[in-house]
C-alpha cells in the first residue's frame, strides 16, 4: 500500500476514502488512535489515506479533482 493523501483531520481522511471507495478504489485510514494521543498539542500530520499501488493514479486524479471543489456541490 501507498500513502496517497495526508489529511488535515481524522474527518477529511475519512471523506477522501469515502469519495475513493465510492469510485471502486480500496483504501486503509490510518491514524485513528493518535489523534486522542496529542491531548492539548496541536494535532497535524497522523491522519493519512492509503491505497494499493496498483491504485496510486486513478487515486490521484480523484484526490486532484477532490482539492479543485469538483465535487462540491453549490
Amino acid at each position: 500500500m501507498q500513502l496517497i493523501f495526508r489529511a488535515a483531520n481524522i474527518l477529511e481522511a475519512h471523506i477522501v476514502s469515502g469519495l475513493l471507495n465510492a469510485h471502486g478504489i480500496e483504501t486503509h485510514v490510518g491514524g485513528h488512535f493518535l489523534q486522542g494521543a496529542v491531548g492539548e498539542l496541536p494535532a497535524s500530520d497522523f491522519a493519512h489515506v492509503f491505497v494499493n499501488d496498483k491504485d496510486g493514479q486513478a487515486a490521484e486524479k480523484l484526490i486532484l479533482s477532490y482539492e479543485e471543489g469538483e465535487f462540491a456541490s453549490n
